[in-house]
């Protein structure tokens, strides 16, 4: 998600600390220490209620050339996902009526500002408890360490769960969702180099992190892995690296392109998984998902994303992204189908999204049953 045009219209996070109070006091806004030790973060393979998307794309970030590109992948996700269940699209009211045309009925849109399209890592994360409420924790997203302008998306979180109709989990710390990936059973795999970086958490330190993350999200054991600072607007999200397919089961992503800026740290990320065990004691069963060798010439640049660990888990079906090279599509679409069995496996063509340093994961956010 890297745009040099960004660089000039950085701003600081603006939190809206009187709009949260008053929706608080509105809705009666969770707290996550009067429910301590409930809330839980289910797998994204648990059944969904809907799939949440922001067309957010803009010109100033994506540039004329590729915003035609990047709005027809969103569209294509979007009616896509509605095959399965539920889509709401965050769409700019002034382009609704462009857009709206072009939707499957079982997508559903809701006008709001935006300033771009990554909702994975803008919206909430939904967690329910054992008294049987639902909430939305906001991680205060602040750009990706104010590397570009996010003064909409800021807000993201909270308009969501307004019209979600749950409850807000407020806290300090600062992340991403594509941060974070769980396995529902108490387990997360984070890269430091995303949460633990000063740009998002200053002072804090692997056991602050954690025991946060157990408070709102359920989670008992962290497998740190260290990612890369600096390389992409996100520091190395988890979501591009590592991903369960089940707990016990990863999926990880391996590089063989001695240029690519990953390429070290992938194999370091293999050995660190297989040497760890999860909540409950287990050893994983790693698997790997390679890159592809090459991509569709038309949008291939510095920026591009390309990587299978990106797909997205709905309700019955994978949404994975393929990139033209046949051998290296028909293996991850393979691999998958083993994974996941019982569910279709649906590859898409992304390249815009792609091209912007994202993938289809990053695109989308459940909101769990």
């Amino acid at each position: 998600m890297t745009n040099s045009e960004n660089t000039s219209r950085m701003t600081r996070r603006s939190f809206g600390n009187t709009l949260l109070a008053a929706w608080a006091s509105l809705t009666g806004a969770a707290s996550a220490k009067s429910a301590e030790g409930t809330w839980r973060m289910p797998d994204e393979g648990e059944p969904h209620r809907r799939t949440w998307m922001a067309y957010g794309a803009s010109r100033d970030v994506w540039g004329k050339r590729l915003l035609p590109v990047v709005q027809d992948n969103l569209i294509t996700l979007a009616n896509t996902i509605a095959q399965f269940e539920p889509v709401t699209l965050l769409v700019r009211p002034e382009e609704r009526a462009a857009v709206a045309p072009r939707l499957k009925p079982q997508v559903s849109v809701l006008e709001t500002g935006l300033d771009d399209l990554w909702i994975r890592d803008t919206g909430p994360v939904f967690v329910h408890n054992t008294q049987g409420q639902r909430a939305g924790v906001d991680f205060n997203f602040n750009g990706w360490g104010d590397k570009q302008a996010h003064a909409q998306d800021a807000q993201v979180a909270e308009r969501v769960c307004r019209q979600a109709g749950v409850s807000l989990l407020k806290t300090d710390l600062v992340l991403e969702g594509g941060g974070i990936e769980v396995d529902g059973h108490g387990t997360a795999i984070i890269t430091e180099s995303c949460v633990l970086n000063d740009n998002r958490n200053p002072g804090l330190g692997r056991k602050d992190v954690a025991q946060e993350l157990e408070r709102l999200l359920g989670i008992r054991h962290i497998i740190w892995l260290p990612g890369i600072v600096g390389q992409d607007i996100t520091d190395g999200h988890t979501d591009f690296y590592a991903r369960f397919s089940q707990p016990g089961a990863v999926l990880a992503h391996l590089d063989p392109d001695p240029q690519s800026f990953d390429h070290a740290v992938t194999p370091e990320h293999l050995a660190i998984l297989r040497r760890a065990k999860d909540a409950s004691g287990r050893s994983l069963q790693v698997s790997t998902m390679e890159a592809p060798s090459r991509v569709r010439p038309a949008f291939d640049s510095k920026d591009f994303t390309a990587g299978y660990i990106n797909f997205y888990v709905c309700n019955g079906a994978v949404i994975a992204p393929e990139f033209g090279d046949r051998r290296a599509d028909s293996e991850a679409q393979r691999i998958l189908a083993a994974h996941f069995p019982g569910r279709k496996i649906v590859a898409l063509n992304i390249d815009g999204i792609a091209a912007g340093g994202g993938g289809i994961h990053c695109a989308t956010q459940q909101e769990p049953r």
